[in-house]
């Protein structure tokens, strides 16, 4: 429940501030285009999102023969949790790692690494896939992409009417120039940090949620240790657009080089550190979570 009014809270404090820009920039008309421009970008988000993440993660569709033990799992798992059964992908990678994606549960998908198949005990890859569909479930995709469409809207909406104000003469342009390089730095660097926060409040929730389903907190805990070895020693290329729906972040054993050549940021991550999720599942098991 906390960690729901809080996402809640973070994404209408990202919201307002998108429109504040707008307002910045272009009064009540610049407020209304902007809150116009962001419903635009979600709705391209809400149909294409699992379509992206897919294509970037290079994940393949699998049939059940070829994975007959995942997909019982995942039928299982969404027996018990009430949901449609997603679609199933396979990412041919040694990493150990899995996401899901889709815009609800009824257009949801679920991927595994080769590496997850490999390194895994059937009740481990159970509970990371019951955190998958979790997330699924509580519709965390869909708010992932909300924050990030935000986010994105704002730095190009700030882009735009800075260049645009560039461009008129008048005596508050010198002001209104630096209230608009002030915006482009700042806008999207809170916009970062509320999606990293957003992300992060996701991510407990689905550990609380999976680990109920599953009834075995420890077995998750045990799981992410295994991820935490796996991703920090197993490198993974993955695109933007899917490397914030894994379980673990899949760019953990990337040099820094690497990191920015993918155009990824190091400052921030939008995965909370696997050592903090352990000690919250084993509160949890322990009746304190």
């Amino acid at each position: 429940m906390v960690n729901n009014l809080k996402t809640v809270a973070l994404l209408g404090l990202l919201g307002g501030i998108f429109v504040a820009v707008g307002w910045l920039f272009g009064g009540q008309q610049g407020a209304l285009f902007a809150l116009g421009l962001a419903v635009l970008f979600n709705f391209g988000m809400y149909w294409f999102s699992d379509k992206m993440a897919i294509a970037a993660a290079r994940a393949v569709p699998v049939e059940e023969h070829q994975a007959p033990q995942v997909y019982g799992i995942v039928r299982s798992l969404a027996q018990r949790m009430e949901m449609p059964e997603p679609r199933v992908y396979f990412i041919d990678a040694p990493q150990p790692n899995a996401f899901a994606t889709g815009r609800n549960p009824r257009h949801a998908a679920v991927a595994v690494t080769r590496g997850i198949m490999d390194m895994m005990s059937y009740s481990e890859l159970e509970a990371v896939l019951a955190h998958e569909l979790s997330h699924v479930k509580n519709r965390d995709i869909l708010i992932g992409s909300i924050a990030a469409t935000i986010g994105a809207a704002m730095s190009f909406f700030a882009r735009m009417a800075f260049w645009g104000s560039m461009g008129r003469r008048n005596d508050n342009n010198a002001i209104g120039a630096i209230a608009g390089l002030v915006a482009i730095v700042i806008a999207p660097l809170v916009a970062v940090i509320i999606r990293m926060a957003i992300s992060r409040a996701r991510e407990y929730e689905a550990d609380r949620s999976g680990a109920l389903t599953t009834g075995s907190p420890l077995t998750l805990a045990s799981a992410l240790a295994k991820l935490e070895q796996g991703t920090s020693r197993i490198p993974m290329e993955v695109g933007a657009a899917a490397s914030t729906l894994f379980i673990a972040d899949p760019y953990k054993a990337l040099s820094a080089e690497q990191r920015r050549r993918m155009r990824f940021s190091s400052m921030f991550s939008t995965h909370p550190p696997i050592p903090d999720r352990i000690a919250r599942l084993e509160r949890m098991a322990a009746g304190e979570w």
